[in-house]
């Protein structure tokens, strides 16, 4: 048995709109992802018995539905080593274990491994099963994910693709939109992409531009109308990244190159 799926309509800042709910199993099944306690994963869980559940993340909108499910199902509710806390403030319900990169899931439809993917946030980890991963947001078809700051890193982030790549899944299961048939292909294509936003605050700070709001306009080529908050926090994030790295300074108002002086640009 494959993967089951329910999509529910959610607050969330994904274009979809949706966050994906993927069941695993039947007789001892393992659901991931109760955004919400709706009539369609509802449809999907019934005859079926849940033993256990947990999620990709602890963003509101992948959580909604968790202490629905685990007080109805009576499962097992499972959360990230070291993200007790996090879990209980995000869900409302203490878990009964806690699992880390490796750990097995069991269910009648064969064992779901945990792996360790933060980044977009970091207690981001995804699910294993046959050749399919349910990757919850590190990867989309289209598009791109944020990776904001303060809980994005884009450090980790770039590594959990790489290393999603080396596994080569036959197919990932997204939290939003349509599962993604050629994983390395997109896994190289959010890389890339990752990549050149960098290379563009890179060169905006170069140019002149130190604040965050100076660089997210030299930066983004496009009308960030609705999204500019995002675009904020993704910035924030690569520079961060940059002075973790040792290629700026940043005091956490301005950026500056290293070696760079005010007067190496017309902006300073």
């Amino acid at each position: 048995m494959d993967w089951q799926r329910a999509d529910a309509s959610v607050p969330t800042r994904a274009p979809t709109g949706e966050t994906a709910g993927y069941l695993l199993g039947d007789d001892d099944a393992l659901l991931i992802d109760p955004a919400d306690a709706t009539d369609a994963l509802d449809d999907l869980l019934s005859g079926r018995t849940v033993s256990h559940i947990a999620v990709t993340h602890t963003h509101p909108d992948h959580v909604g539905g968790v202490a629905h499910y685990a007080a109805t199902t009576d499962a097992t509710v499972w959360a990230r080593r070291g993200r007790v806390a996090d879990f209980e403030a995000a869900t409302g319900v203490r878990p009964d274990r806690v699992f880390g990169e490796g750990t097995t899931i069991p269910t009648d439809a064969g064992p779901a491994t945990v792996v360790e993917t933060p980044g977009h946030a970091p207690d981001h980890v995804a699910f294993a099963a046959g050749g399919s991963v349910v990757s919850g947001d590190l990867a989309v078809a289209e598009g791109s994910v944020v990776v904001g700051a303060p809980g994005g890193d884009v450090r980790a982030y770039l590594s959990s693709l790489r290393r999603l790549h080396a596994r080569r899944p036959d197919r990932l299961l997204p939290s939003h939109g349509p599962a993604i048939e050629d994983p390395r292909a997109t896994c190289e294509r959010l890389i890339a992409h990752r990549l050149d936003r960098e290379r563009r605050v890179r060169e905006a700070i170069r140019s002149g531009a130190r604040s965050l709001d100076e660089i997210v306009e030299a930066a983004y080529a496009k009308d960030l109308s609705g999204v500019r908050d995002l675009a904020r926090a993704t910035v924030r994030a690569h520079v961060e990244k940059l002075a973790v790295e040792g290629e700026l300074t940043w005091d956490g108002e301005r950026a500056r190159l290293v070696g760079a002086t005010e007067r190496d640009s017309p902006l300073g």
